[in-house]
């Protein structure tokens, strides 16, 4: 997935200028991206405020890393499988 070259705040901060009154095209205008791309963000960001923002990504980072613990603890419990199943 392409990295986008703008932070989550600085996407957060054009869609309130679009809930203020200032149009789309202006903004997109401004940013030098498409319309659908700011409707996307729309879509992904709307309705989030900069402090909502960091709260989801210290979740996400903490599901990721909840995720690596689980799956290492899966390999190892099915390594102490296969070396019980081989003795027996």
């Amino acid at each position: 997935m392409k990295k986008s070259k703008f932070t989550e705040t600085q996407i957060v901060k054009a869609i309130k200028e679009h809930e203020n009154g200032r149009s789309a095209l202006e903004i997109c205008r401004e940013l030098g991206i498409s319309n659908p791309t700011f409707y996307q963000w729309k879509q992904r960001y709307g309705g989030l405020e900069v402090r909502e923002l960091s709260k989801l990504k210290e979740l996400e980072d903490e599901n990721s890393r909840l995720k690596r613990m689980f799956a290492e603890l899966s390999l190892t419990h099915e390594a102490l499988k296969d070396a019980i199943a081989k003795k027996l």
